[in-house]
């Protein structure tokens, strides 16, 4: 099997499910070494897919995998995963920063406990995994770290519905925006990625029912705008924040009709763009995680 990413080594935390599993099964496709570092070892009763699973999946997609049973926001587990990784496959190209907690509480509400979750997984984790990665990244003729975060909108609705979850984004936009200028010397590229409308994962299920989810893309369309990203030169794309649409569109993709949930539908656009509605006015009370970790308790 060949393809641009045909023997790259990607590490990705989460990735049991939705859009980190989406993008994990496009990089296997074309022969990829894909290693998992999430907390999910045993089957959620709320959530499918483990991080066993997922490796099985990505095997039969034709990739290799290795699953990592750990917390991205544990120092000790992280640093595991890299050096197990480098060791397994040889090296490390890629790191895909899909881990990601949602709590769209105001501050008003929220729990201390619930906004040091958001923190710890979303922007800490973020900083850990790209850090730790630096040194090996720094060896590979192509390397790429991807987070999945959105570009930074000073509009002030996004913090002022939901302050805790807003400031945890944006801390891992802010890790795109640094470590873009910190790693050009070392030929580095660092992006980040967010969609455009929502995206039909177990997250915008619980937060905006199955009248959002129908009017959203599948986490198809993640995968291929990442899958876009990371074949293309590290030395000519490094700190942007890209958007899906955008993505693929500079990759000759135009037609995204294949990738709405229902055929027709208006889609709604993502939060934190433009013309899109605040995550607390779809559903006040949600909270979610899109990735293994523990979720949000009052």
């Amino acid at each position: 099997m060949t393809g641009a990413l045909s023997g790259k080594t990607i590490l990705m935390s989460g990735g049991s499910r939705g859009i980190g599993l989406a993008i994990a099964l496009r990089a296997a496709r074309d022969g990829a070494n894909v290693a998992l570092l999430a907390k999910t070892g045993d089957a959620h009763p709320a959530l499918e897919g483990t991080v066993h699973s997922a490796a099985a999946a990505i095997e039969a997609a034709g990739g290799r995998a290795l699953a990592h049973v750990g917390d991205v926001r544990n120092d000790v587990d992280v640093e595991r995963a890299v050096s197990d990784t480098v060791a397994h496959f040889g090296g490390l190209d890629i790191v895909v920063n899909n881990a990601s907690a949602i709590d769209a509480r105001p501050t008003t509400t929220i729990t201390m406990k619930a906004y040091d979750l958001l923190q710890d997984v979303n922007c800490r984790g973020t900083f850990l995994l790209s850090k730790t990665a630096i040194p090996h990244l720094a060896k590979s003729a192509n390397p790429h770290i991807l987070t999945l975060s959105p570009p930074i909108n000073l509009d002030p609705q996004w913090a002022g519905a939901s302050l805790a979850y807003t400031l945890s984004k944006y801390g891992m936009s802010l890790c795109t925006l640094g470590l873009a200028h910190e790693l050009r010397d070392l030929g580095i590229a660092v992006n980040s990625l967010w969609p455009r409308t929502y995206v039909a994962t177990a997250a915008v299920a619980l937060i905006g029912g199955s009248e959002l989810a129908s009017r959203s893309r599948t986490p198809e369309i993640m995968a291929d705008a990442a899958y876009a990203i990371l074949s293309r030169s590290a030395g000519g794309c490094t700190g942007r924040f890209y958007l899906d649409e955008d993505a693929l569109e500079e990759y000759g993709v135009h037609d995204l009709r294949p990738y709405s949930v229902e055929p027709g539908a208006t889609l709604e656009p993502a939060f934190f763009l433009d013309g899109a509605t605040a995550l607390g006015s779809l559903r006040p009370d949600a909270t979610a995680s899109s990735r293994e970790q523990d979720r949000p308790r009052p």
